[in-house]
């Protein structure tokens, strides 16, 4: 279950042996200048040589066989307490496992270090470029159009009818209707409403006389002669054209006032008056519990899913355009407002927090877990190939460290001599 070998690792293991080769070499000098100097050994200074050279052979075995000892068995043979890693990786798992838990997947390191990345500085650096924004609502484009995929007409139906229709039928809703009627009215967000109305009926009449004169026409006496009925309905078809338009043009139409008053006076109805707010609640029963409810949410669905799909499957759609600008207002926003980018890092730190604290023994069982699965000859090879070339410098210093304590031992028997 190991993982193969990759370029990388040959590298590693090219740099490896290159370490190894300096330490054996340091040791077959310390061995030549020994053997060179042992005749001369106690003649002055090269006592000192003989020595350091002799010290300097013990020190650089000593820790050549210590670092092998984590590896294999040096020279084949099994010896005790050697071949450390293949024998004991799963114990050496299950520490590193701990360790990682208990000294980096902590809540107070990880708030330092999403703190210390400043999220909200370099999210907004990023989102004001336009191919980062671009990119953003492509991205998002592609998740919006599988999401919508995903959700069915059945299961709109379902959450409609079982979901939505029920807990409506028990929250009682007039007197909040009431209250965003009256906000509606105060604020004049109805306006718009009122305007589309007006103009779409100015327009309807303006394109259809006819249609209006037949249906003033049906509803005419009889007993009147026909040029008059002509006129009156000429007339009245001429008022409402005029009404119209005056509505149309004049925001402080009295029509519109009254309008205003009228539907103050249904939202404070809806509001204070029981008798009102029941009949209300019995047309809301009664339209929640007509079957066609259900199959209209359906259809409207249907119909903004595709409006969505198309938009969203447009590279040139202006829906996108505009997301991609609100991406870039939103980086902008994020650098100039700092309560913002505080509140977006907060965010951010409280959930990373949670995940370490509820998920972290969790995540650091994949340390524990991959090891386990390695076979224990490999693992040790390639944890060898990531930390071996570092050990070598322990079979340097021991060379050179040995070579200086056998000098300054040499030193001290001469004076004690």
């Amino acid at each position: 279950m190991t993982p193969p070998l990759t370029i990388t690792d040959a590298d590693r293991e090219a740099r490896l042996r290159r370490m190894k080769l300096i330490a054996l070499s340091l040791l077959v000098l310390a061995a030549a200048v020994y053997l060179a100097t042992l005749r001369v050994a106690d003649q002055g200074g090269w006592g000192f040589v003989n020595a350091g050279a002799e010290a300097a052979m013990v020190g650089a075995l000593a820790d050549w066989f210590a670092v092998t000892a984590l590896f294999r068995h040096p020279l084949g043979l099994p010896v005790p307490h050697t071949a450390i890693i293949p024998k004991r990786k799963d114990d050496i798992a299950r520490n590193l496992q701990a360790f990682v838990t208990e000294n980096f997947l902590t809540e107070e390191i990880i708030r330092e270090r999403v703190a210390a990345t400043r999220v909200g500085v370099r999210l907004g650096d990023w989102l004001q470029v336009e191919s980062n924004a671009a990119r953003v609502m492509a991205e998002g484009s592609r998740l919006a159009r599988v999401a919508l995929s995903r959700v069915s007409d059945d299961d709109v139906t379902h959450l409609v009818t079982d979901v939505i229709v029920p807990r409506l039928r028990d929250e009682p809703l007039a007197g909040t209707a009431g209250d965003l009627l009256d906000a509606i009215v105060r604020d004049g967000a109805h306006h718009g409403l009122v305007d589309l109305v007006v103009g779409e009926v100015h327009d309807w009449l303006r394109r259809h006389p006819d249609t209006f004169d037949g249906i003033v026409g049906e509803r005419a006496p009889r007993w009147a002669p026909g040029f008059v009925n002509r006129r009156v309905t000429r007339w009245t078809y001429d008022q409402a054209m005029e009404w119209l338009w005056a509505i149309r043009r004049d925001r402080d139409h009295p029509t519109r006032a009254a309008l205003d008053d009228l539907l103050r006076h249904v939202a404070d109805d809806l509001q204070h008056k029981p008798a009102v707010a029941e009949r209300a609640e019995k047309l809301k029963q009664r339209l929640l519990g007509h079957p066609q409810t259900a199959e209209t949410v359906a259809r409207v669905w249907k119909a903004v899913q595709a409006s969505l799909d198309a938009a969203l499957a447009a590279d040139t759609s202006g829906l996108k355009s505009r997301a991609v600008r609100a991406v870039q207002r939103l980086g902008g926003s994020l650098l100039r407002d700092d309560a913002l980018r505080t509140r977006l890092e907060e965010r951010l730190e409280d959930a990373a927090a949670y995940i370490v604290r509820t998920y972290g023994g969790e995540l650091s069982t994949v340390i524990s877990h991959t090891i386990e699965r390695w076979d224990g000859e490999q693992a040790a090879r390639r944890i060898e190939l990531h930390i071996g070339r570092d050990l070598q410098f322990i079979r340097i210093n021991g060379t050179v460290v040995g070579c200086l304590a056998g000098m300054a031992i040499h030193a001290v028997s001469l004076l004690v001599r």
